[in-house]
């Protein structure tokens, strides 16, 4: 078996902001498996900033996962706890390596059938002008759920956003969460949260910043809506430190990015304890290409989780790859009809 990888920078169509800035473009990586004729693949979707695996050594790390490749998946995975993107990118290629066909990973009516996923639709951080007009096309687009980022602009302003939905769309005929991304102050968060709550929204993902577990017990103990925990959940890996995570802090909510908790394996451990402690949980993308989204989608269709996943990220790029993925109508899809752009994703391989 032979293995390489490659980077690719994605742009975005149109600078995404949230509360940690704004997003002009994406840096990616894939790592790319041959055997016998065959070829894998499977993206690595690093976040700057954000992932814990965002280091100075993280491509040299890439270079000595493919030198040892041989070492096989398991034992690959066993060491690469603090490189979780790695770890998803690994579980992809190998899976993509071991498939028919390299973009069909789990087998499923999402595949076979066309049966859809349900998605939230994403509105990003913005002038107030250009975030109503994002609510206004998600709602015309036939999105029965919106996400709306939160914690940058003046939160009156934010609070008027809300406002101008829910005096037209009932909690009934739009599902609201919002994400704050971290971006409230520890003493002045419970207030928001009230005032928040007025809204009849689903949850608030990660109101505080991450690491004061405390601090995010009392505020889930208190909240008068649902909190969804996501970047709390980066960094940790062992399975008694996840079970301890939510025997401290029992949220509401969970939320799953495999690029950044650690792929299938470590998402699986973290859904069968929310199992276990009656938290619930989603699944969501990390801003990956086509190719990560893809990976994640299929096998979050697996899962039967039937509330809206965060998956709609996938028309954000110029220069993504051409795919059967397609938004419509508040679902995401795999169409038979459409094919994967395989020159563009053989140039990555050469």
């Amino acid at each position: 078996m032979k293995a390489s990888y490659k980077n690719y920078i994605l742009d975005f169509k149109r600078p995404s902001g949230t509360s940690r800035g704004v997003m002009s473009q994406k840096e990616t990586w894939f790592i790319i498996l041959e055997e016998n004729g065959k070829q894998g693949i499977g993206e690595c979707g690093l976040l700057k900033g954000l992932s814990i695996d965002d280091v100075p050594d993280f491509e040299n790390r890439l270079d000595w996962v493919c030198s040892n490749i041989n070492k096989g998946k398991m034992a690959l995975l066993d060491v690469l706890n603090y490189f979780p993107s790695i770890q998803f990118g690994i579980e992809q290629a190998f899976r993509s390596l071991e498939s028919e066909h390299p973009f069909r990973l789990f087998g499923s009516d999402f595949i076979e059938r066309e049966e859809p996923i349900p998605i939230n639709g994403l509105v990003w951080m913005g002038e107030e002008g250009f975030m109503h007009e994002q609510i206004q096309q998600k709602i015309n687009d036939g999105f029965k759920c919106i996400k709306m980022k939160i914690g940058a602009l003046d939160f009156e302003t934010e609070l008027k956003l809300l406002r101008s939905i829910r005096n037209e769309y009932s909690k009934e005929q739009i599902e609201l969460r919002v994400d704050a991304n971290g971006a409230f102050a520890i003493d002045e968060a419970l207030e928001k949260l009230t005032v928040l709550a007025e809204f009849d929204l689903h949850s608030i993902e990660q109101p505080i910043a991450p690491g004061d577990w405390t601090a995010m017990q009392r505020l889930c103990e208190n909240t008068p809506l649902p909190i969804a925990l996501d970047e709390e959940l980066i960094g940790v890996f062992n399975v008694t430190q996840k079970e301890k995570l939510l025997q401290t802090i029992k949220p509401q909510y969970i939320i799953l990015k495999p690029s950044l908790v650690g792929g299938y394996r470590s998402s699986q451990e973290w859904i069968d304890l929310a199992d276990e402690y009656g938290v619930g949980w989603w699944i969501t993308s990390a801003l990956e290409s086509n190719i990560g989204l893809n990976a994640i989608a299929q096998w979050a269709y697996t899962l039967k989780n039937k509330i809206p996943q965060g998956l709609g990220t996938g028309s954000l790029y110029k220069n993504n790859f051409d795919s059967p993925l397609q938004v419509e109508k508040g679902n995401l899809y795999y169409r038979q009809t459409k094919t994967w752009d395989v020159n563009l994703i053989r140039n990555l391989c050469t």
